[in-house]
């Protein structure tokens, strides 16, 4: 059953009224699997899209620019809150060790509960991880998909990027008055809760109440062994289902991302399928089987991790392209 809580131009439309039904923004509650899930809807287009946040993130917070900027009249967007995240509560966010498979069933049972029967996904951070799992279990309803900011594994570097940046943000909280000694305090905590539901992936057994200090103390303690994991030193986040995913699929890669190396936008195109033969063109490499272009990776020479928001006129450029070609 469709909740709507409102419905008025100006919400993705910067406040600019647009008569035609593109132009809105229309948000919802839908019950899920036992949730109901917040979830905004702008455009008209025959072409769905829908769009999956990242950690600590909601619709709006982490995709204004693309429900703003993107084209309305060929695209259909929607954006949820996942359980647990903006106002897709109560239930409080938790960690079982199938978190991720939990949110692409919510995803994709909300589109299907919305009548959208066929759609491409958009991810980024841990809804890219999402998108991967539910290209997967659903290749007939996944038109394309576009990732970002993701990762199939964890690594050692990995754990070790993740805890200097604790120590840096430990490191922040001293000096200067007491007000601004609070005021970085408080950012380097949100900053380290982030952080540590990226570790959490690799723990998946870890089942830490957001936000608690002493939860992610325990997870990214460097007394926690994260070598039990096979010959590589990695855990796997995803890994085992990257060779199904048979959707068109755009990789994009922020050079500068502090959270993400290299390294794993490469294992993504590399293992998304087995290819012919590769052919780079630009800061673009393109992989085909036969005709069809299968996995596209982009890299971004000034993007970090929050790339699609610091440089969403490219970045939105680039999507559209892709969905349209």
């Amino acid at each position: 059953m469709v909740n709507l809580l409102y419905s008025r131009a100006g919400l993705c439309m910067s406040g600019v009224y647009r008569r035609r039904f593109y132009g809105l923004c229309v948000s919802g509650q839908m019950s899920v699997n036992g949730v109901d899930l917040l979830y905004q809807r702008t455009g008209g287009g025959k072409h769905t899209v829908l769009l999956l946040p990242g950690a600590l993130g909601n619709a709006q917070t982490d995709f204004a620019p693309q429900l703003e900027k993107l084209d309305k009249q060929r695209f259909t967007l929607v954006a949820l809150d996942p359980r647990g995240y903006g106002c897709s509560r109560p239930p409080d966010r938790d960690f079982p060790p199938d978190f991720f498979h939990r949110d692409a069933k919510d995803a994709v049972d909300l589109m299907q509960a919305l009548g959208l029967r066929r759609f491409s996904l958009l991810g980024w951070s841990d809804g890219g991880i999402t998108a991967l799992i539910a290209a997967t279990l659903n290749p007939a309803l996944v038109q394309k998909m576009v990732v970002w900011g993701s990762n199939a594994y964890v690594s050692q570097e990995d754990v070790q990027i993740y805890q200097c940046e604790t120590e840096r943000e430990n490191s922040r909280a001293y000096g200067g008055t007491p007000a601004r000694r609070k005021a970085r305090s408080d950012q380097g905590l949100n900053r380290r809760r982030h952080i540590g539901l990226m570790v959490t992936r690799c723990v998946p057994r870890h089942h830490a109440r957001l936000g608690s200090v002493t939860a992610w103390r325990g997870v990214a303690s460097p007394n926690r062994d994260f070598s039990a994991t096979g010959d590589t030193g990695c855990r796997s986040i995803c890994r085992e289902v990257l060779p199904l995913i048979s959707c068109p699929t755009l990789i994009v890669h922020g050079a500068k991302d502090p959270m993400v190396p290299s390294f794993h936008p490469e294992y993504l195109q590399q293992n998304i399928r087995a290819h012919s033969s590769c052919h780079y063109r630009g800061s673009s490499s393109v992989c085909f089987i036969g005709r069809f272009v299968f996995v596209r990776l982009h890299v971004m020479p000034e993007g970090k991790h929050n790339l699609h928001l610091r440089y969403s006129t490219e970045f939105n450029t680039l999507l559209q392209e892709f969905l349209t070609e």
